[in-house]
């Protein structure tokens, strides 16, 4: 009896898989389990909700800030450089929606819009526009188009200006998109991509959409929050963002109370580089709280900074 029973039980699990893995979006329940570790709300698509207020403040960090947070978190491989960027001299965050093309081959294709129909896809157009009808506002549409130039242009100027009007965002492709002057010259759209060809999309099929996929060296989850800015690309698990911008606009005014206190020949500089004196300390309290500038830090913020510094040291 055992002898049937147990064989049985491992083909229901792998036909169950193999229906799963024909889905071309996840599940909520999927995107959930992907990104359990986050507990706050949470979209319809089941991705984390992170706030605006967020990511309006994650524009501020510096990408060196968020490196090193990471790391110490133990997420060594969330940063991506050398990208073609549109508008350079702009920073872009927002939640991640995640697309994954391959290479089109005729069996894959068939399944892949046979099963896109059966979740209800629209049929008309191109299926590269399927991972943009599921985005909304404050997404970043992000895509491994496995670094495809030519005839890999996963969207154009008229798909670009769809993909801003939906999110107020942009784009970052492990791939290539055309029409790239007049992307630059819409407004507000921005893009990280690795090429530009005026060739349309070609052979290739969307496999996967708010699944992992890998943009160069990283590892990429739906929901995941992206910092974009002219220096590079980094990813965010959702669950570490409040925490990480919390943390880097400390840093960033502890920097510049230091360079303040130097320049103004306050402390010498082994007194400010060091361990700080309780007179430091309180001149800090001090100054935070009279700063000029538009900060988010709360006293109780300055006072576990204070005491975990001291701790660590």
């Amino acid at each position: 009896m055992k002898n049937t029973v147990l064989p049985l039980i491992f083909i229901i699990l792998i036909t169950s898989y193999c229906v799963q893995a024909q889905q071309i979006g996840s599940s909520p329940e999927y995107v959930k389990a992907l990104t359990s570790h986050w507990k706050g709300e949470r979209l319809a698509d089941g991705r984390p909700n992170v706030s605006d207020e967020i990511l309006e403040r994650l524009q501020n960090v510096t990408l060196e800030q968020a490196w090193g947070y990471l790391q110490r978190k133990g997420y060594k491989n969330q940063v991506e450089g050398d990208w073609i960027i549109i508008q350079p001299d702009q920073v872009m965050t927002g939640r991640v929606v995640t697309a994954q093309f391959m290479p089109t081959r005729p069996d894959l294709d068939s399944l892949v819009r046979a099963q896109g129909k059966d979740e209800g896809r629209s049929q008309k157009g191109g299926i590269n526009t399927w991972p943009i009808d599921v985005l909304s506002e404050g997404d970043v549409y992000v895509a491994d188009g496995y670094g495809k130039v030519k005839d890999g242009t996963l969207i154009g100027s008229s798909l670009g200006n769809a993909i801003y009007g939906k999110t107020g965002k942009g784009v970052i492709f492990y791939g290539s998109v055309r029409d790239m002057e007049e992307l630059t010259d819409t407004k507000g759209f921005n893009g990280w991509v690795k090429g530009q060809h005026p060739s349309a999309i070609k052979d290739m099929t969307p496999t996967s959409i708010n699944a992992p996929i890998r943009i160069g060296s990283v590892t990429v989850f739906p929901g995941d929050v992206v910092l974009a800015n002219k220096y590079g690309t980094v990813f965010i698990p959702a669950h570490l963002v409040v925490d990480l911008v919390t943390s880097s606009e400390m840093t960033a005014l502890r920097d510049e109370f230091e360079r303040v206190r130097l320049q103004e020949n306050k402390y010498l500089t082994g007194e400010i580089h060091g361990d700080w004196s309780e007179k430091i300390k309180d001149d800090f309290r001090a100054w935070v709280d009279q700063y000029p500038g538009k900060t988010a830090i709360t006293s109780k913020d300055v006072d576990a900074y204070l005491s975990k510094r001291e701790h660590d040291h």
